[in-house]
């Protein structure tokens, strides 16, 4: 592997435009699947909800091993022989597990550009769609270049939109129970 192409894939993960889309994705495919004002303004209760779908959604081999414990079919996430051995593949255990600390900074971001709106309920960050983010996340969906993601967004929030964010970070660490045994800093080979 060459080291402009690590250089790349460095530099991708550190665009948060990157991330927004992918954000906005999921929101959007979550978005859809409530029928009231009411029910879309609270799109995901929570951040921890949301990355831990984020996670599913960046890391389709994951998916993939969700989809097989809920005994669906997992022939839809299409995962390419390309992305079970890439760099973007692999991940370094950190925190509490493969969860990313910048959603509250990208949540900050998308609010800020109206594209979504929070609100706390209780101890609960409930997260939904503006307008504006609902027609820019329809606008990604229907990129080319977002279709797959787009396609893995929705068998996401199919899959595991309605479980709480517990019973969804004890899901799956039933269903990768390697992530639980690792020490920080650890790869996880999936």
């Amino acid at each position: 592997m060459s080291l402009r192409l690590v250089k790349a894939a460095a530099e991708s993960e550190n665009d948060d435009n990157l991330h927004l889309a992918r954000l906005l994705l999921l929101l959007g495919s979550a978005d859809a699947r409530k029928t009231t004002a009411i029910t879309k303004a609270r799109a995901v209760e929570g951040i921890t909800k949301l990355a831990k779908m984020d996670f599913l959604l960046r890391y389709p081999t994951c998916l993939e091993r969700i989809l097989v414990a809920l005994n669906r079919s997992h022939e839809d996430v299409s995962v390419h022989d390309r992305e079970r051995t890439s760099i973007e593949s692999k991940m370094i255990r950190f925190r509490y597990g493969p969860w990313d600390v910048r959603y509250r900074r990208w949540l900050g971001l998308l609010s800020s550009r109206g594209l979504v709106r929070l609100a706390v309920e209780g101890n609960t960050i409930v997260i939904g769609l503006t307008d504006a983010g609902r027609a820019l996340a329809e606008s990604i969906k229907t990129d080319p270049l977002f279709a797959e993601l787009a396609h893995r967004s929705d068998i996401t929030v199919k899959a595991v939109g309605s479980m709480s964010a517990t019973r969804l970070k004890d899901f799956v660490y039933e269903a990768v129970p390697e992530i639980t045994t690792m020490k920080w800093g650890d790869e996880i080979a999936l």
